[in-house]
């Protein structure tokens, strides 16, 4: 016989339910070794979602994985400290820090929005103590892995085709254009074709440029074609003093060439259009949706649906 419901409406049935989700990470698994139907284990699901007040699993890709909470207890307390999994995330006492990696591709004056810029002051208001560490993003294989696995929480990047079964918001949507100094012979055109592109040396931010997670590379691998890189920079500051002394040619957002541009040695030619426009915006898993870091981060997405 089931105990009485709590104070939030569990019983025995439900917490032993849940203990078995959080170890299968499968609704078929947790009915058959309950010796219960699917629909009853998923209705029971859907009933400690809404007492918990967390999604506890969530889809990555084919497969389901715990939310943070969801994850946080070990098999032997989890039915003691369920509980206290309900209860509101205390942030201005936080010390949990929030990860967030950029893509090396980002320049700053394009990951900075005014809007982000406001959550920061925002973290520093409502989580003081809670520290905020901004990282490059690992190799390609790592990125969704780490996501996953609660290692990052938050990515900002700008690469054509993030994962559809990530959380996704968007920052900044700007031209794409090429920088040059002002002696190149390009320099004073309009625009480009993407044959004349083609025929460039070009600058590149990383030297191992991967088309997934490249907004240039990324859109030429579509159009099935490849730029020939011939000098590569790991940081953005570099960029100008490696055009002013070459004829190479550096395509990057607007924003980030109009202040290179303010010095007056350098010029700016528009991308061809078959390259389109550069989005830049942030990812996150669903497992960290709610969880204290994004919440308490102030994350300026964090609260938009899922795309």
């Amino acid at each position: 016989m089931a105990t009485p419901a709590g104070d939030h409406g569990l019983d025995l049935r439900l917490m032993r339910i849940l203990d078995v989700l959080l170890d299968e990470c499968s609704v078929s698994k947790t009915a058959t070794i309950l010796g219960q139907s699917q629909p009853s284990v998923s209705l029971a699901l859907k009933r400690l979602r809404e007492i918990l007040g967390d999604p506890l699993l969530v889809r990555s890709g084919v497969k389901l994985i715990p939310t943070e909470k969801g994850s946080r207890s070990e098999p032997k307390s989890r039915i003691s400290c369920v509980r206290s999994m309900r209860s509101r995330f205390p942030r201005i006492h936080s010390t949990h820090g929030a990860i967030i990696a950029v893509s090396v591709f980002t320049p700053p004056i394009a990951w900075a929005p005014s809007s982000c810029r406001a959550s920061a002051s925002l973290v520093r208001r409502e989580a003081p103590n809670m520290p905020l560490d901004f990282c490059t993003i690992p190799e390609e294989s790592r990125i969704f892995t780490e996501l996953e696995e609660g290692k990052l929480d938050m990515v900002i990047g700008n690469w054509p085709m993030p994962r559809d079964y990530l959380r996704f918001a968007p920052l900044l949507e700007t031209d794409i254009v090429l920088v040059m100094r002002n002696e190149h012979s390009l320099a004073g055109r309009t625009r480009i074709d993407l044959q004349e592109y083609m025929s460039l040396d070009h600058l590149s931010p990383t030297p191992h440029t991967s088309p997934a997670i490249s907004p240039i590379d990324g859109q030429l691998a579509q159009l099935d074609a490849k730029r020939e890189i011939a000098m590569s920079v790991s940081e953005f500051t570099l960029v100008p003093h490696m055009l002013a002394r070459t004829d190479l040619v550096f395509t990057s957002s607007r924003p980030f060439a109009e202040q290179m541009a303010q010095s007056g040695a350098f010029s700016i030619v528009g991308a061809p259009e078959e390259l389109a426009r550069m989005s830049f915006y942030t990812l996150w898993h669903e497992r960290s949706h709610l969880s204290p870091a994004t919440s308490g981060s102030g994350n300026c997405c964090a609260g938009l649906p899922k795309r």
